[in-house]
């Protein structure tokens, strides 16, 4: 492909994602919690903003991307930003993906989770209590958003894929005390997708991180990473292996190249097009209906 063609096709995929943002409506927005979250200590400082990038999250929030009605697929993603549990990447790993799962009939919410955490926490539990609690969050307005409360995945980049992970292997186990009806709803995702995952595996080895406890019951995944990514693309190969062992549907793509972080961001490289690979996926499992899956 020559510079002229790749630019033409950068150009292609700016003006759509600028005409999809322009087409939808305005996003719904929501707390994760009724009041403080679980653990709050106060120990972090006031949220800082630096363009689409934000840390010091206190305040879990949810944005919430609905499909046009006649395009509504019954299904619903949650999306997790990465930021190496230090920051959220709110653009190219949030509301991007979010407006164009919402293109595609889906709908898509993203949650600003919990970063960084309290110092003595495990750096991925305010993430996972406020994953968790979305999912029951979703699942309880169901009828509300039009949703199928079977068909709530979860999808995450970086250290939001590790999440994603995490989220699909410690269903078995609330990690905060119930606090309200909402949190009677199951927390185990349908499926998963994480996005060059980071943190899967222990450094150095092939052994998975003490958190991500794949079972027979874990949840389907589609698992993206190229090869040249910097976070070794062992995390996403060891992944799969244990969820092949454990009998679990997947589907690894491990591309050449793209780097780390290139999220829904347009590019010459083969890695850009995970979005229609993951929606083949979902279509060749039943998850979507004919009319979502037109055109990819």
């Amino acid at each position: 492909m020559n510079s002229r063609i790749s630019f033409a096709w950068i150009m292609m995929c700016g003006l759509l994602l600028s005409s999809i943002a322009a087409a939808q409506e305005a996003p719904l927005k929501m707390n994760v919690w009724p009041g403080k979250a679980p653990g709050d200590s106060g120990q972090v400082g006031p949220e800082q903003w630096t363009k689409m990038r934000v840390t010091n999250v206190t305040e879990p929030t949810l944005t919430i991307f609905r499909p046009q009605k006649e395009k509504n697929t019954g299904m619903a993603i949650i999306v997790c930003p990465g930021g190496g549990y230090s920051a959220l990447m709110m653009d190219y790993e949030g509301t991007d993906v979010a407006q164009w799962l919402a293109s595609q009939g889906i709908t898509g919410i993203v949650l600003k989770y919990r970063v960084p955490a309290p110092k003595g926490t495990p750096r991925y539990l305010p993430g996972l209590q406020d994953a968790q609690r979305t999912i029951s969050i979703v699942r309880s307005k169901a009828a509300e958003w039009q949703i199928d409360p079977r068909r709530v995945g979860i999808l995450g980049f970086s250290a939001g894929g590790h999440l994603a992970a995490a989220t699909s292997t410690n269903f078995d186990q609330r990690a905060y005390p119930p606090i309200d009806e909402i949190d009677k709803q199951d927390v185990r995702p349908d499926f998963a997708v994480p996005i060059y995952p980071g943190g899967v595996i222990k450094r150095g080895t092939a052994e998975l991180s003490p958190e991500i406890r794949v079972s027979a019951n874990t949840p389907p995944m589609f698992i993206v990473q190229a090869d040249n990514d910097p976070v070794n693309s062992e995390n996403s190969v060891y992944l799969y292996l244990a969820l092949k062992h454990a009998k679990v549907p997947a589907e690894l793509h491990i591309y050449a190249a793209g780097g780390h972080g290139f999220g829904m961001k347009p590019s010459k490289n083969p890695c850009s097009t995970w979005p229609q690979r993951m929606l083949e996926w979902m279509n060749s499992r039943g998850m979507l209906n004919e009319q979502s899956a037109k055109g990819q």
